[in-house]
C-alpha cells in the first residue's frame, strides 16, 4: 500500500529540515535522500514490525529491514512461514510482503547514530497517521529501546506510568503491553510485543534474538 501524494510530500518536507541524513550513502546508492524507506504492506497485515531507522543496506536496496539485523528477522519469519523453502534475500522479501514494516524515522542517519528524541517527535504525528490510516492490525513487534519508547510519546498519567512500569520488567521480551494509538480523532488499542534490537553491536541480546523472535511468532502467527 504506497503512500499517497500528500503523505509523500509531508515526509519530504520533514526530511528536508534534517541536517543528519547520510547524504553520501544515498548518493552512492543513487537514491533520493528525501524518499522515506517504508514497507507498507496489506492493510490487514497480521503484524507490524517497528524499528528505529534504516541503515546502509536499506538505502542501497530501497527496502526496510534488509541489513544484517533485518536478515535475522526475515530469516526467522521465513522459517516460520515457509520451512521447506531455502531462504534467500528474495525469499525474505517475498514472505515479508505480507507484513507492515515501519520505523520511528524512515531515513538513514549519519554514522548510524540514532535520531534525537526531538527528531523522533517531529516525525511521530506522521508515522502515527500512517499506522492509523493504512494498517488495521493490532499486534506490533518493536525492535530495540527507541522503537518501543516511540509508543509512549504523548502519553501522560496512568497510561505513561503503565508503559514505563512494563519496560522495567525482567520478562518484557516475553510479555506484551497495550497502548493507545490516537490519530485524526480516532483511537484504537495496539498490543506491543517488544524484542531487543538484533544489531551486532548489541552483544548482550543478539545471540538470544532468534529464540525470542521465534517465541513471538509462534504466539502471534499460529499455523493455519
Amino acid at each position: 500500500m504506497p503512500l499517497d501524494a500528500e503523505q509523500l510530500a509531508a515526509f519530504r518536507r520533514l526530511a528536508a529540515g534534517l541536517d543528519r541524513i547520510d547524504g553520501e550513502a544515498y548518493a552512492a546508492a543513487g537514491r533520493d535522500p528525501l524518499l522515506p524507506i517504508l514497507g507498507l504492506g496489506p492493510a490487514r497485515a497480521p503484524l507490524c514490525f517497528f524499528g528505529r531507522d534504516p541503515g546502509a543496506d536499506e538505502v542501497r536496496h530501497g527496502q526496510p529491514f534488509v541489513g544484517s539485523s533485518g536478515q535475522l528477522l526475515r530469516a526467522e519469519l521465513h522459517r516460520h512461514l515457509a520451512p521447506d523453502v531455502p531462504y534467500s534475500f528474495d525469499e525474505g522479501l517475498r514472505v515479508g510482503a505480507g507484513f507492515f514494516w515501519i520505523s520511528t524515522v524512515p531515513y538513514k542517519p549519519l554514522h548510524n547514530k540514532a535520531w534525537s528524541p526531538a527528531v523522533r517527535q517531529r516525525f511521530q504525528p506522521l508515522i502515527q497517521h500512517i499506522l492509523s490510516a493504512q494498517w488495521r492490525g493490532g499486534d506490533v513487534i518493536t525492535l530495540g529501546n527507541e522503537a518501543f519508547e516511540w509508543f509512549s510519546i504523548g502519553l501522560v498519567g496512568d497510561e505513561l506510568a503503565a508503559v514505563r512500569e512494563f519496560w522495567r520488567r525482567e520478562d518484557k521480551y516475553e510479555s506484551s503491553v497495550a497502548v493507545p494509538l490516537r490519530a485524526q480523532g480516532s483511537e484504537r488499542i495496539l498490543r506491543l510485543h517488544p524484542l531487543p534490537h538484533p544489531s551486532p553491536a548489541n552483544a548482550r541480546w543478539r545471540p538470544h534474538f532468534p529464540r525470542l523472535l521465534k517465541a513471538r511468532l509462534d504466539a502471534l502467527l499460529p499455523p493455519a
